[in-house]
């Protein structure tokens, strides 16, 4: 008698209580995340929503606008990215697969619509779209579209992955990198050929094959220096960069971005010029120093001790991936990881590089740092599929 009054004085699964019940067990997952992937990601964002302040509060100023414009558009991206994060951690990464080849082919779509008179052109780039009134890089979506799409390629492989499939992930990879070479964008083909080379390599793909498209690469490489499929500027470059040219001969071209760089950089000294106090980022002598060349805002205000934390926090999201990649379960998870590891490493090493002088200018962005919607929001989810792989790896 008592067990049938206790069963019906309960709530149905189906109120209130089952609702919050679900609400509560869906959430579950964010009890165990990671304190220092979160960390380090909250800390990188919050140092490049400062520095994007800085680097246009003396050119809005000087025009009358308010000095907000940037933060205020980085901090929505932000927001979205937030909801990205929280909802690529909660969801089980296993119950993608049945929608990535969808997003893999919308992606694709979007990226082949960006170079119609649908796209937008700046400065000779057509790189975005317009969507429900917001500007979207489409390549910076495929990074997640092919990253996932290669996991669950080679996720369906039993022992050594074969010829064919090889060849399958080869070419989920050079569709969209030629459309995004198109536009043209060398630095984020670039992104998808590091990307894909990576997940060969974690994938257990046979040396020999890794070497045969690795002397494929360099063919190409050199028909296009030939065909001038390789445009002027993007040669120059290289070529100013490796020192084929005079110094001085291209102070106001390819090196003169490089060598203001430095000069901000340099003159930072140990504990910077002051926030909000720098005279290079002031007179905006950097150009696209709240996009690709927003660490010089970093290493001029805040010195070397800002440039080291930066640093750091990278280091600190770089080890933590790599440490999630080797403990994840299945092969999928390890993939993703390792795949989001690579990113980052790759464009933190080339982005800092090129604002210090060791590497060419390849219009790269910061992640999480560098003014950009679409690259934060991004770069969020991303860090919400680590912390996916992380909860499930036992």
């Amino acid at each position: 008698m008592s067990s049938v009054g206790l069963g019906t004085a309960r709530t149905p699964r189906g109120g209130l209580r089952g609702r919050i019940v679900a609400g509560l067990e869906l959430l579950a997952p964010l009890r165990a995340v990671d304190p220092l992937v979160v960390g380090a990601t909250f800390g990188l964002v919050a140092i490049g929503m400062v520095a994007i302040y800085s680097s246009k509060l003396a050119t809005l100023t000087a025009q009358g606008l308010p000095t907000t414009t940037f933060l205020t558009r980085q901090l929505i991206a932000g927001g979205v990215g937030l909801v990205g994060l929280v909802a690529a951690t909660v969801f089980d990464y296993r119950r993608l697969r049945a929608f990535i080849p969808v997003g893999y082919l919308g992606t694709l779509l979007l990226l082949a619509a960006v170079l119609t008179p649908l796209g937008t052109s700046v400065r000779g780039s057509q790189r975005w779209i317009s969507l429900l009134g917001f500007q979207v890089q489409p390549s910076e979506l495929m990074k997640i579209a092919l990253l996932l799409a290669l996991a669950m390629l080679f996720n369906e492989t039993e022992g050594v992955p074969g010829l064919g499939r090889t060849g399958v992930a080869v070419l989920l990879a050079l569709v969209p990198l030629g459309l995004v070479f198109a536009q043209p964008d060398l630095g984020t083909s670039l992104v998808y050929l590091w990307l894909t080379g990576i997940v060969l390599l974690v994938s257990g793909v046979r040396v020999r094959y890794l070497l045969l498209l690795a002397g494929i690469g360099v063919a190409t490489f050199v028909l296009g220096l030939r065909t001038e499929l390789i445009r002027d500027y993007q040669l120059q470059r290289l070529t100013v960069f490796l020192g084929a040219d005079a110094p001085d001969a291209d102070f106001a071209g390819a090196l003169f971005q490089t060598r203001q760089s430095m000069i901000a950089i340099g003159s930072g000294g140990t504990y910077g010029r002051g926030l909000f106090e720098g005279t290079q980022t002031a007179l905006a002598y950097v150009p696209d120093n709240h996009t690709d060349f927003i660490f010089t805002v970093v290493g001029e205000e805040l010195g070397f001790v800002g440039a080291a934390t930066v640093i750091a926090l990278f280091a600190l999201l770089l080890w933590r991936a790599v440490a999630i990649a080797s403990q994840a379960v299945d092969r999928d998870a390890m993939i993703i990881a390792a795949g989001v590891a690579g990113i980052l490493l790759m464009q933190v090493f080339v982005n800092v590089g090129m604002t210090v002088g060791i590497m060419p200018v390849t219009g790269l962005p910061l992640p999480f740092l560098s003014y950009g919607g679409t690259s934060l929001i991004i770069w969020m989810t991303m860090v919400g599929l680590l912390l996916n792989v992380h909860q499930r790896r036992r």
